[in-house]
């Protein structure tokens, strides 16, 4: 009887030990299971809009030590402001679903110094190395002109990809965030247009 009582013990230590072991995440797993709906749309969204951000503020860290006006300087830091928490947010709720945080180029500089890395061209919007490059380089009101161009090509692209979460994802939240990026960035476009001249 009392090897019994023994393994009955065990079995139900080792059961408990189980159930505390799956979700590894202080119960994220259990907690993404009952009440977190998504989708693969809603994956794709947070994993390609982190880079896609990632490059934002890239061309927002070009800023420093150039001649620009305070509309660019202001306008810079109210992306950087938006852009910076969304990202923390996009990355949590990678981690939440048990999915990997890519890469981004301003990781990639942080920890190698060379920022040099191949970037997802596939993205709407994104820059190529070489245009990163040219964009550096340049100076003045040529470095203004070309930041706001690149930076509005940069925004439709991802209200394009904020457009596709919102007809195809499942997760609310992401939904709301697909939502608040389509109206801020097309409010920054027409600002931007306007800095232009255009």
């Amino acid at each position: 009887m009392a090897l019994l009582i023994a393994l009955t013990t065990a079995f139900t230590l080792a059961a408990c030990g189980n159930d505390n072991s799956q979700d590894g995440h202080g119960g994220s797993a259990s907690k993404i299971a009952e009440n977190e709906d998504f989708n693969q749309a809603d994956v794709d969204f947070a994993t390609e809009m982190i880079q896609h951000h990632a490059q934002a503020l890239s061309m927002v860290d070009l800023i420093e030590g150039k001649q620009v006006s305070p509309e660019l300087t202001a306008l810079a830091e109210q992306i950087r402001m938006a852009q910076g928490p969304e990202i923390e947010t996009l990355v949590d709720w990678l981690q939440d679903w048990s999915q990997p945080v890519p890469e981004t180029m301003r990781d990639h500089a942080n920890a190698h110094g060379d920022g040099d890395m191949e970037m997802d061209s596939d993205m709407p919007g994104m820059m190529s190395a070489e245009e990163m490059e040219a964009l550096g380089a340049a100076q003045g009101p040529a470095f203004e002109r070309m930041w706001l161009e690149m930076m509005i090509e940069h925004h439709e692209g991802a209200i394009e990809m904020a457009k596709a979460e919102k007809d195809d994802g499942e997760f609310a939240d992401a939904v709301e965030l697909a939502d608040t990026i389509i109206t801020a960035q097309d409010d920054e476009i027409g600002q931007m247009k306007t800095m232009l001249g255009s």
